[in-house]
């Protein structure tokens, strides 16, 4: 796949998580082996703003990493081909984090990330988050394939 996109029926195809813990909607664009540009849709629904913060809900920024590290995940799945294999795309570390603004319910959060290190078991990705164009987070991160549990 080169520079297409996936609804989110294509995206549950390719990753474990389903809602309320699912934060790709869509895939706009993807490179095999390069990048990957998809969004979530910030919804007032959202149950973590039932507590974050009641009167100012703001999306937690670490489920902004977690947002990215999915839609890293569908990169990864997409550029090595592990679709049907029985792998999983799994967090192992999470570097050099930063907060740059609030994500509010009601945006779309735009969630790019890419490749910085590509093997066969152990990736390394660049990730950074945001809304209308300003940026709300950036993030390194590093994911292992492993195989699903049984």
């Amino acid at each position: 796949m080169s520079d297409t996109g996936l609804d989110v029926t294509q995206v549950l195809e390719r990753l474990p998580h389903r809602y309320p813990l699912l934060l790709v909607d869509r895939v706009k664009s993807l490179t095999v082996d390069e990048r990957i540009h998809a969004i979530k849709a910030v919804s007032m629904n959202e149950q973590f703003f039932q507590g974050h913060f009641p009167g100012r809900p703001i999306m937690p920024g670490v489920l902004q990493i977690e947002a990215l590290a999915q839609a890293a995940g569908v990169l990864a799945v997409e550029s090595l081909g592990l679709a049907g294999s029985g792998k999983l795309v799994y967090f192992m570390a999470i570097e050099n984090a930063k907060f740059r603004a609030p994500v509010e319910p009601g945006c779309l959060l735009d969630l790019h990330a890419e490749f910085v290190q590509k093997r066969a078991r152990v990736c390394k990705f660049a990730g950074k988050a945001s809304v209308d164009g300003t940026v709300t987070c950036e993030v390194a991160f590093t994911a292992m394939i492993a195989d699903a549990p049984e």
